[in-house]
């Protein structure tokens, strides 16, 4: 792709993700019209830049990021705004570095949730949290209710706003090819 395509992404997507992640860290969501506005923002540039392949590309990022969040939120473990903004990214980003944007997104995810347990104290609650999402787990009866979801822990665990990680991870993967780093 094109420099000025990364330029634009650089002063729209940039500034549209780390705003939601923002929002999902003081409020625990990410609003719809943010989300929209940062995929329909992203399907003009890709249109601009790029014409129907961009726009291609640009769609099959979105389903990438669909298709990488739309399980846990099915087993009730994030909220829909997560899905919405990774697949947002994904329109930018396109298939392939929306998949990478999401796994680091998930070994950042996860290594916050461990400071997040071990700075509050919660070593053996955030255990009997993992022994519920195993038992969860290991029956269909139960793999998409409410039974485990992250709300059903209640005050036994911190709940984790998504957005931050996915946002960190997709700002490793943006600049880290820039900058050498991948």
């Amino acid at each position: 792709m094109q420099s000025a395509f990364w330029t634009v992404t650089c002063a729209v997507m940039v500034p549209g993700i780390l705003w939601a992640s923002w929002i999902d860290y003081k409020e625990r969501r990410v609003p719809n019209w943010l989300n929209a506005a940062i995929a329909l923002a992203g399907f003009a540039a890709q249109a601009y830049f790029n014409g129907l392949s961009g726009v291609g590309m640009g769609a099959l990022g979105l389903a990438v990021g669909f298709a990488v969040l739309i399980v846990p939120w099915l087993m009730h473990g994030m909220g829909a705004g997560d899905v919405k903004l990774m697949m947002a990214i994904g329109v930018w980003l396109g298939p392939w570095l929306t998949f990478l944007s999401f796994c680091v997104g998930a070994v950042v995810g996860g290594v916050i949730a461990v400071v997040m347990i071990l700075s509050t104290g919660r070593l053996w609650q955030a255990y009997g949290n993992l022994a519920t999402i195993v038992d969860k787990c290991s029956s269909t009866s139960t793999l998409f209710s409410e039974y485990g979801s992250a709300k059903s822990f209640g005050s036994t665990s911190q709940l984790l706003p998504y957005g931050v990680p996915l946002t960190i991870g997709t700002l490793m993967i943006f600049f880290g090819g820039p900058l050498g780093l991948l």
